[in-house]
């Protein structure tokens, strides 16, 4: 057969003799001139379609052998071509087309529409897989030496198959991506309760989000299973009809944002299309739709990354902090990041009582990325586990118990003190200034997680003072027209620590004068300790400490009224008020005080 297809378009090739180059034949000769095509070309003639192939176009013909049809129709139980239904035999057909001309060199891996159409009249989808040659929805090959006969009016590849139209089972089966829904689909205790439904056509069309291979890892993982044969019938069997919607054929373009469906299972989804489309489920956590309208005979499927999970199962899984980072594949990221400083035991203790604020992957991302670093194998594993223990806070705090303040997370600095974490509630949850809730409230069994957009990097004195809005007016002095770079100087580890005694706006604002200048200078340096990392602990009542700009302060304690300790500046003014101690930074710690420090102007 393959030897008279070449020989047939050779010929039309050659020359005719009469000087006039002779073209390809049209699809439809090339099925009726090729013996083992007549089958082919007598369903092409019943169905109508033999004038379509005949016309000028830029098709593509996956087409099956007289043996491919005896092996379909034996399979079906149907005596000859002429027994098989026009309108059916049509889309069977149909079914073989692609609109487009595509050689073998241009077919990857992946989903393609063919002319065939399914519920509401929409293309049904072809799965082609070149791992292995060319296999077509995983029923049909393309011959050895059967590629690439190419036609007028586009290009035929033989098949050892026909290709049936596609049920939700049959695109399931043909993705190696979906071999672990598969696996769940036809445990052995089930029987052929699914494949049946996917299959047919009773509560047609079925709306499917079949989670990847990973998406089931992650959720493995994060129960602690080995395996699928983990978890009973009844819990497999709730999570499987929460992934399907019945009656409805839906399209990625008829999602809108906020939209709810009904699932199969009972509970509702939602959808999210604010950036990229999301599916939030039970555990209020989100699923990317990372693939869309792979559209079979009884209905379409979406692939998701993440295994959804209904509220009865939520209830009885009850993960801990790393099961539910480890379910999520959004927080891909933070979980390699969790697994390589060693904090997953941390995670998933019973006792733990944590309240972690998750970034997600695109917020690691735009971290890396920000910092120099290609990848989080770049990171160091010290500073890794730094990084992400300053997204936790010890005890569970949910939003309604968050105000705005300092809390302490568990990252520490050389000394072993926790740093500090500046709370904003002012306008949602702000943290350090860098970082927002997106998500908060998801309780899990050893705390409560609430989503950010962004990793909150380790803080300097520079990241607390523009982060907290009481420190605005300081920020403006030190970042004022002629003054020395302080925000570097704050920023960095030369001669650090640095204890800073930060004045409030009300501070500033008392001053008959704001200084400039060198003044200003010399007011803002006799705020700095260098060197020292002093925290209210290490106050002693009448300790005198030289600041960065030389004059010394003198503590006194305890303070007077509410101060936590009152201190004389190098003027003599005495009862200034500590009334806020311990922000801890990297390279330093901050109080705050309520009135501005003046050296002595004599010296």
């Amino acid at each position: 057969m393959l030897a008279f297809l070449l020989m047939l378009t050779s010929c039309n090739d050659d020359d005719d003799g009469g000087g006039e180059m002779m073209t390809d034949p049209t699809i439809a000769e090339i099925a009726a001139t090729t013996p083992e095509f007549s089958s082919l070309y007598a369903a092409l003639l019943k169905a109508g379609l033999a004038a379509t192939l005949d016309s000028p176009g830029t098709y593509t013909v996956f087409a099956p052998t007289n043996t491919a049809f005896d092996n379909f129709l034996d399979a079906n139980g149907i005596a000859t071509i002429d027994d098989v239904p026009t309108d059916v035999l049509t889309n069977l057909l149909l079914n073989h087309v692609l609109s487009s001309e595509v050689t073998s060199s241009q077919i990857t891996t992946g989903y393609t529409n063919s002319l065939a159409t399914g519920p509401d009249d929409n293309n049904l989808s072809l799965f082609l897989d070149t791992t292995s040659g060319v296999e077509i929805n995983g029923v049909a090959s393309v011959a050895n030496g059967g590629a690439d006969v190419m036609a007028s009016n586009g290009v035929v590849h033989v098949v050892d198959a026909v290709i049936p139209t596609p049920s939700v089972v049959d695109h399931a089966l043909a993705n190696d991506n979906f071999s672990t829904l598969v696996s769940a689909l036809t445990r052995p205790s089930f029987g052929s309760t699914y494949t049946d439904l996917l299959s047919g056509t009773d509560a047609s069309p079925f709306t499917v989000f079949a989670p990847t291979n990973e998406a089931f890892d992650n959720l493995l993982m994060a129960l602690g299973a080995n395996s699928l044969d983990d978890i009973d019938d009844e819990t497999l069997q709730e999570v499987l009809n929460y992934h399907v919607i019945a009656g409805a054929n839906v399209t990625a373009g008829s999602l809108t944002d906020g939209q709810m469906a009904t699932t199969f299972q009972g509970e509702d989804l939602t959808f999210d299309l604010s950036d990229g489309a999301k599916i939030t489920d039970a555990s209020d956590a989100q699923a990317n739709i990372i693939a869309t309208d792979v559209q079979c005979n009884n209905g379409i499927i979406h692939a998701v990354d993440k295994v959804l999970i209904p509220q009865t199962v939520w209830d009885a899984i009850n993960p801990t902090i790393a099961g539910f980072v480890a379910m999520n594949e959004d927080y891909s990221s933070l979980l390699a990041a969790v697994q390589k400083a060693g904090l997953v035991d941390a995670l998933n203790a019973e006792d733990a009582n944590l309240t972690v604020f998750a970034p997600n992957n695109a917020a690691f991302e735009a971290f890396l990325s920000a910092n120099g670093f290609a990848s989080l194998d770049d990171v160091p594993v010290d500073v890794v586990t730094q990084i992400l223990l300053n997204h936790v806070i010890s005890g569970v705090a949910l939003s309604g118990d968050l105000s705005t303040m300092y809390a302490n997370t568990l990252a520490t600095n050389e000394d072993g003190d926790n740093l500090s974490l500046y709370i904003n509630t002012d306008s949602g949850v702000s943290l350090n200034g860098v970082s927002e809730v997106t998500a908060a409230d998801i309780e899990v069994r050893n705390g409560v997680i609430h989503a950010v957009d962004a990793v909150i990097g380790l803080p300097t004195i520079v990241t607390f003072a523009t982060a907290d809005p009481n420190f605005t007016s300081l920020v403006g002095a030190l970042t004022a027209d002629g003054q020395p770079d302080f925000v570097g100087i704050l920023s960095g580890t030369t001669n650090a620590p640095f204890t800073v005694f930060a004045p409030v706006n009300s501070a500033f604002e008392a001053l008959a004068s704001v200084p400039s200048g060198d003044d200003l200078t010399a007011v803002l340096q006799h705020h700095v300790i260098i060197e020292n990392n002093i925290r209210s602990e290490d106050l002693s009542d009448g300790a005198s400490v030289a600041t960065l700009e030389g004059d010394n302060i003198t503590v006194t304690l305890p303070g007077t009224g509410d101060n936590i300790a009152d201190l004389t500046d190098g003027s003599g003014n005495s009862g200034i008020g500590v009334i806020a101690v311990d922000v801890q930074a990297t390279n330093g710690v901050i109080h705050a005080i309520n009135a501005v420090l003046l050296p002595d102007t004599t010296n």
